[in-house]
């Protein structure tokens, strides 16, 4: 595997192996690997010649006074898992590389980036939308990996992907998990034993919704009471939003038909955590 730290280096990479006729898989991270980003490493194996796994803990998408300078880094741990996984570059640029002195363009998406986790992170999509914008241009993928953990992100990069015409297909593949139902993220690294044990409120009050709605209830305020039930039974957990939204516009439904988002985002302790659901409901009326 090579290590590439430059973002001009990488760009030529990319041009050489797509002159060669080589597709390039994409997986852009912040790093402190886990077993989500390794499968998304292993599914662009599996499609491409080349697999580029990026790691950027990029500055523009953390507001004032959260994790940016805490956020867990450790790249000879990442390189050895990157590699187990199949990639064949890391990418792994600086911020002054990615940011450099005088830079004032950013790319913002204004419609789905205003709801769930945009509400309480008014600037985060924004430094998303950038960074991503600009990892594309720097690797030149042909198919890019996210995961359906970050449902919203995922959804506001493939509008981005629309709209900005770019020439990169994006798939979004499935939480993984960990045994006792907790969505993989770096950040769980920030939960102690028992705050890890009281995280798994967030997968179970999502269970209860599913059981719920298989039982045939449709009031999502109705939902929404029990899964708050559940997330209270957690000492430390402190809601930020439980959401039942159009996976489509990201919208509020109140009566749930169609294609429904289950979102959640909940703080335990310090730590803010984010987990979803996908419902694929009859659109009419039972």
């Amino acid at each position: 595997m090579q290590l590439v730290t430059n973002s001009s280096e990488m760009q030529s990479l990319s041009l050489s192996a797509k002159k060669a006729g080589k597709t390039i898989g994409f997986v852009p991270t912040m790093g402190y690997l886990h077993e989500g980003h390794l499968s998304l490493a292993l599914a662009a194996k599996a499609e491409n010649d080349l697999v580029v796994v990026s790691i950027f803990v990029n500055p523009t998408q953390f507001g004032p006074g959260e994790d940016f300078q805490k956020y867990p880094r450790d790249l000879q741990r990442d390189s050895v898992m990157a590699e187990q996984a199949g990639a064949d570059v890391l990418f792994c640029p600086s911020v002054e590389d990615m940011y450099p002195e005088g830079f004032s363009t950013y790319v913002e998406e204004t419609r789905l980036s205003n709801h769930l986790c945009g509400l309480s992170r008014p600037t985060h999509f924004r430094g998303v939308t950038t960074v991503v914008l600009k990892l594309f241009n720097i690797v030149l993928p042909d198919v890019a990996y996210f995961g359906q953990k970050d449902a919203q992100q995922a959804l506001i990069i493939k509008r981005m992907a629309r709209d900005l015409n770019l020439l990169v297909r994006i798939e979004v593949l499935p939480i993984v998990r960990e045994n006792e139902g907790l969505a993989m993220s770096s950040r769980n690294s920030y939960l102690s034993p028992e705050q890890r044990r009281q995280a798994t409120v967030l997968h179970e009050a999502l269970m209860e919704a599913n059981r719920l709605v298989d039982s045939g209830e449709r009031e999502s305020r109705r939902i929404k009471s029990k899964m708050r039930e559940i997330i209270a039974s957690a000492r430390e957990a402190r809601v930020d939003y439980i959401s039942f939204v159009s996976r489509d516009t990201l919208e509020d439904i109140e009566e749930l038909r169609g294609n429904i988002l289950i979102a959640l985002a909940v703080f335990i302790g310090e730590t803010r955590l984010i987990d979803n659901l996908e419902l694929d409901l009859p659109s009419g009326r039972e």
